[in-house]
């Protein structure tokens, strides 16, 4: 690695702080709290700055590169939504403050809720839980307590598509049913006579992604949900690829019961390393008083005084599933992405999501196996079978792809396509970039025919060269010791 260990260039005696002399009596430790051995780096205030500096420029980001990670929406967000979060009025709140004094909060989370159902066309929504997998869980707690409150305790099953997101069968086996895979169909939408053939009265409900992991828009979309319907089941979408259809389609008009929205994908919020997230849930009607809770609700008053809003549990609730009240931050960022943009601003990020992908797909499709060979939606998914290279796989293309200066799309799923490579890129970035990185796929394929040695050797330009990715995994070494 090209830049040592804070510990490395710590020389004794040197300090980044000058602290002013202490104007109060010293008071003691007690003796069970101290040390002797405390071996913490001793550097000056510069080489301190220096050496954080170094290591931020070694890492990729949105703000520095291209970053066509399929799945996770690594997405330029306005920095406007950074500053906005940041407001003293939202920061300072303390979560036991009394409702009055809070009432700028519940206003904007009591309109985010209400632009989530405009979005969504949902009778009813809740901010609680704090990202997409906990929005899952939300939903299909909702869907074991809608069919036990009508006393149907015979419903075990949850169908879930072979092209579904890891976390849908989790979520699905953490609330006790049972996951019963569906096939997809040679054009990836889900295989209706696969899906008639498991749907009885024991189904409780059926988790989808539309568009799904493929990046392909399920063109039997109503007819699942009449048949999911039809046998008493219920209709969750995972709302993680919204951004392909928001503004254009609502989930609700196209059969779904429940779906959580990915605050942090679709309505901005920057989201690599992991979080923080938010997830909240959206439902039908019927759905309504079972939402996690508390939520927001505007009280009647009178005319002479404005409108004044209060938290409310949901009369049949799962209960609350987040401390307070959800991330609040990112609440503020989506709430300022949408209203930013408006509803044909919104509308005009999933059409540019659209029209990236189906261009790099169109550039691609004719070098890389493209196994289902349709009009994509903000994604798509390539082989990494090279014909002519066959000793190449999707890894060293991958890792190849960073010494082009571009973060490597996500490799490996979704698992029904060989040697995948699922690529978005977003609405944000220009022809310029689209056509660097098609330049450097081709470029990549050109190799793995002509040096396939050369990618099985690959990054040559990154501080670290090919990694044991298992061992990182399962190994990782977090702690610095002498």
């Amino acid at each position: 690695m090209t830049e040592p260990l804070i510990f490395e260039i710590s020389r004794p005696g040197r300090c980044a702080a000058s602290l002013p002399e202490c104007d109060v009596r010293p008071s003691a430790l007690p003796k069970d709290l101290l040390r002797d051995e405390l071996p913490l780096p001793e550097v000056s205030e510069l080489d301190l700055v220096r050496h954080y500096v170094r290591l931020s420029h070694l890492n990729h980001a949105v703000d520095t590169g291209f970053y066509p990670l399929g799945s996770c929406t690594m997405k330029y967000n306005p920095k406007v939504n950074e500053t906005l979060a940041r407001l003293e009025g939202f920061v300072a709140t303390h979560p036991y403050q009394p409702e009055w004094t809070v009432q700028g909060n519940l206003i904007l989370m009591y309109e985010l809720q209400e632009c989530l159902k405009e979005i969504s066309g949902f009778a009813a929504v809740s901010l609680q839980p704090a990202a997409g997998a906990h929005g899952e869980f939300a939903g299909m707690l909702m869907v074991r307590a809608y069919h036990l409150d009508r006393g149907d305790r015979g419903r075990t099953k949850v169908l879930v598509p072979d092209s579904a997101h890891g976390t849908n069968p989790a979520s699905t086996a953490m609330c006790g049913f049972e996951v019963v895979e569906i096939r997809s169909d040679e054009r990836g939408n889900v295989d209706l006579e696969d899906l008639k053939a498991h749907c009885d009265e024991h189904v409780a409900g059926m988790m989808l992604t539309n568009p799904n992991t493929l990046g392909l828009f399920d063109e039997h979309i109503l007819e699942i949900a009449d048949i999911v319907h039809g046998c008493g089941g219920l209709l969750y979408g995972d709302g993680a690829n919204l951004n392909a259809i928001v503004g254009v389609a609502k989930p609700a008009d196209l059969g779904f019961d429940i779906m959580h929205f990915n605050l942090h994908k679709t309505f901005s919020t920057p989201h690599g390393g992991g979080g923080p997230g938010a997830g909240p849930v959206g439902v039908t009607q019927a759905l309504a008083q079972f939402l996690p809770g508390p939520i927001v609700v505007e009280e009647e008053s009178d005319e002479d005084e404005g409108p004044y809003y209060s938290l409310a549990m949901p009369a049949k609730s799962i209960g609350r599933l987040k401390a307070f009240y959800g991330n609040f931050g990112v609440l503020v960022r989506a709430y300022a992405y949408i209203r930013h943009l408006g509803a044909s601003g919104l509308r005009r990020v999933a059409e540019h999501a659209v029209l990236n992908a189906n261009y790099l797909r169109v550039r691609l499709q004719d070098t890389y196996p493209l196994p289902y060979k349709r009009t994509c939606m903000h994604e798509f998914v390539l082989s990494g079978t090279i014909p002519g290279a066959e000793g190449v796989r999707t890894l060293d293309i991958a890792k190849r792809l960073m010494d082009f200066g571009f973060h490597p799309p996500t490799i490996y799923f979704p698992l029904i396509v060989p040697e995948a490579l699922m690529i978005e890129p977003t609405e944000t970035e220009s022809l310029e970039t689209l056509d660097a990185f098609a330049g450097a796929m081709l470029k990549i394929a050109e190799e793995a025919r002509t040096q396939p040695e050369m990618l099985h050797d690959a990054p040559f330009t990154t501080p670290l060269r090919r990694l044991d990715d298992v061992r990182a995994a399962r190994e990782p070494k977090l702690r610095w010791q002498p």
